[in-house]
């Protein structure tokens, strides 16, 4: 069987890709553990986690060995070119410098060799084999001067050579580790132990891995959730941020969601575990951004098909450079250090790396931000998105009905007459007393009511209470399908009969409305808002607005959005109108409205069918076919099974900004990668020609690879600094 691909065996150098000859050889793919689990044997998120700690660990500990041993006989062989006629004529140094050379070809260089040999026999060809080539040759060459008794002895660039090339493979693999650490940060967060509460209210620790989903579990101020659950007691602010990037704790009470690794930062939680485990959401998180990074893109999959073609053409290269220098100066020992310099400059190891370093950096930094980003392929969609479609309720507005405007007539003459008498003039105290009156009569007659308009009026009007104000009952109560309800209503020493719903209820029961009233109901309905009438006595008191409000940054949302250069479209199953009045208000332009949730997938695939690259932004549930119709999914969510599936990217904090800051940070990703990719062909091709005409050290080359393989790493490291706006 062909050699495993993607995984690194201990002391390697960049491991094998998959199939052997297609790819660059560059380095362990991102997200996976380096050595196979025992086969049958459970893989947790923390046990992949561990392992590849523990692997990257062990490879920075090989390499960083290798770079001890070879820097004496590095500085011993670089030593005797000061001194090189002395050196070439004296026997013993001759002899030493042949025994210092063989370990640090055959010990030290020896993961460059096994791979290449490992490559040769499935007939395939990489980095490792240029570098096996090169310095072999230089060894081989010197070797065979020493034994027929020639001054052309050069050791001295083999050994530097790979001592560069040790250097450059350490310093990768310390920032490797780097890039991989997002990820490990937060599993490190999870408990290792719950208070498990027995049937008889004891309290127990066990181990998380023995909590079961149905376990009430408790958890005291300062202790981190073990598991995902349902809140049954209790009352705590929860710190989420190592999920969802979101500093401000957020207040959990009896009903409410919590997620395992998350802290209960005051008070104390009673949970029941509801999913233990790989099924944690922090586990599919995981999970996910281990897919992304070991994921390969178009840009990776074409550097790979390149790279099959352009390690054999620099063999051949090379080949032709020693036979020209043969034939046009009959000096062997150049021809062979030209053809060295070939070998080992054009060596792609920066090709190796320009994706995944990008992709495991780009991701393990969106994952600290609260960004999920599902896989490599995402990057490149978020790179040609020119339309981006944003669902109404949920994502621009807050999903729940609230209370936005009171316009009540003061003033009443049962409650209020000494305020005034009709036509007298209104001061500001005589329409908040009316207010308030209003406020506390509809929020009586509607107290029992489970309507969602219902419950806005009741918590708005408690929400405007005066402080120590009592509030109205209700009795008699009767509710009109549709319309409205109807009460008798005691208001401290006033009891009126209250009719709360449809203008048409009112008209219907005789009460007479005020064509001033009447003009800004109008104008309140003409904004989107459902407008509720209240009245008693004869006559219409007052109006509430209510309404689905737009979230406080949606606007600049929007506006950020335009500057990216994508056009915004707003879909909605709302009526047209209050479609348009959202939009307007936020700033766009396109507007699908009135939209079944079934029918949201067909009006993506519509926009896509105009040309549109389209990317739709909804909260994951009834959005879910429209999500994955798109070329680019975004979910806003906290991490639900729907959110999370849905989604080509999901947003853990479920706030808008984080649509800017996922598209500028997967934008940013895909850029790094082509800045890698360019420079690595770029450095290469250019680099060759210059080695060919004799005009670049064997040495300098080697320092000069090494180092192209580190400032990729480098420039990959630069989307830890990514900050949103």
């Amino acid at each position: 069987p062909p050699p495993p691909g993607g995984r690194a065996t201990a002391g390697d150098t960049h491991p094998t890709p998959a199939p052997p000859g297609a790819g660059t050889g560059g380095a362990a793919t991102p997200g996976e553990p380096a050595g196979d689990a025992p086969r049958g044997a459970p893989s947790s998120a923390a046990e992949r986690a561990e392992r590849s700690a523990a692997t990257e660990a062990d490879e920075r500990r090989r390499w960083g060995r290798r770079l001890a041993w070879v820097i004496a006989p590095a500085l011993f062989l670089l030593s005797t070119m000061l001194y090189h006629d002395l050196a070439m004529h004296t026997p013993a140094m001759r002899w030493a410098m042949f025994l210092v050379a063989t370990p640090v070809q055959f010990v030290i260089g020896w993961p460059f060799l096994r791979e290449a040999v490992r490559r040769a026999r499935y007939r395939s060809a990489n980095m490792d084999t240029l570098i096996a080539l090169g310095t072999s040759a230089a060894y081989f060459y010197s070797t065979w001067q020493l034994a027929v008794g020639g001054m052309e002895l050069y050791y001295e660039a083999q050994v530097v050579i790979i001592a560069f090339l040790v250097l450059g493979r350490y310093l990768e693999a310390r920032a490797k580790g780097d890039a991989g650490r997002a990820i490990r940060s937060l599993l490190e967060l999870g408990a290792s132990e719950a208070r498990r509460i027995g049937p008889d209210g004891e309290e127990t620790m066990v181990a998380v891995d023995d909590v079961v989903v149905g376990d009430r579990l408790k958890v005291r101020p300062g202790e981190t959730i073990p598991v995902d659950g349902e809140v049954l007691d209790g009352r705590a602010a929860v710190d989420e941020s190592m999920l969802t990037g979101e500093s401000v704790p957020i207040d959990k009470a009896a009903g409410d969601t919590v997620t395992g690794a998350t802290t209960a930062t005051g008070g104390a939680l009673t949970i029941r575990a509801t999913a233990v485990g790989a099924d944690t959401a922090l586990a599919r998180i995981v999970r996910l951004v281990e897919q992304a990074q070991s994921g390969r893109g178009s840009l990776q999959r074409l550097a790979d098909r390149v790279s099959g073609v352009f390690v054999p053409a620099v063999i051949v290269i090379a080949v032709v450079t020693f036979a020209a220098w043969t034939a046009l100066t009959g000096d062997v020992g150049q021809a062979v250090m030209a053809s060295v310099a070939v070998l080992i400059i054009a060596c792609p190891c920066a090709l190796g790396l320009a994706t995944p370093m990008a992709t495991m950096t780009g991701t393990g930094r969106g994952a600290q931000l609260g960004i999920l980003i599902r896989s490599i392929e995402v990057l490149e969609r978020a790179e040609r998105i020119d339309a981006i479609v944003l669902d109404k309720t949920g994502t621009l507005t807050h999903g729940r009905m609230t209370l936005t405007d009171v316009i009540a007539t003061p003033v009443t003459a049962d409650a209020h007459a000494a305020a005034g008498t009709p036509g007298t003039e209104r001061t500001d105290a005589d329409v908040l007393a009316a207010e308030q009156t209003l406020l506390r009569r509809v929020a009586a007659a509607e107290a029992d009511a489970e309507h969602p308009i219902a419950r806005a009026l009741v918590d708005g009007a408690e929400e405007r209470r005066d402080d120590g104000a009592d509030r109205a009952s209700a009795r008699d109560l009767e509710a009109l399908a549709g319309r409205g309800v109807r009460a008798r209503v005691t208001d401290g020493d006033v009891e009126v009969v209250a009719t709360v719903g449809r203008r048409t209820l009112l008209t219907d029961d005789g009460l007479t409305l005020d064509e001033q009233l009447a003009a800004r109901i109008d104008a309140l309905e003409a904004q989107g808002r459902t407008v509720v009438v209240a009245g008693w006595d004869g006559a219409v008191r007052g109006a509430l607005a209510v309404a689905d409000s737009l979230k406080d940054d949606a606007a600049d949302v929007v506006a950020a959005l335009k500057e990216l250069g994508l056009e915004v479209a707003m879909l909605t199953g709302d009526n047209a109108r209050t479609a348009n009045a959202i939009a307007a208000e936020v700033g766009i332009d396109r507007v699908l409205a009135e939209v079944l949730p079934e029918d949201k997938q067909a009006e993506v695939e519509r926009l896509q069918a105009e040309g549109r690259i389209v990317a739709m932004v909804g909260d994951g549930v009834n959005d879910a076919p429209a999500l994955v119709q798109a070329d680019l999914g975004v979910a806003l969510g906290t991490g639900t099974d729907v959110a999370i599936e849905s989604g080509d990217l999901t947003l853990m904090r479920g706030e808008l900004p984080g649509i800017v800051t996922a598209i500028e940070l997967s934008r940013r990703t895909h850029r790094t990668i082509r800045q890698n990719l360019f420079w690595a062909f770029a450095y290469n091709t250019l680099a060759i020609p210059v080695a060919a005409v004799g005009l670049l050290n064997p040495m300098v080359a080697g320092a000069a690879m090494a180092f192209s393989s580190v400032s990729v790493v480098l420039n990959s490291l630069r989307l830890r600094r990514f900050a949103p706006r």
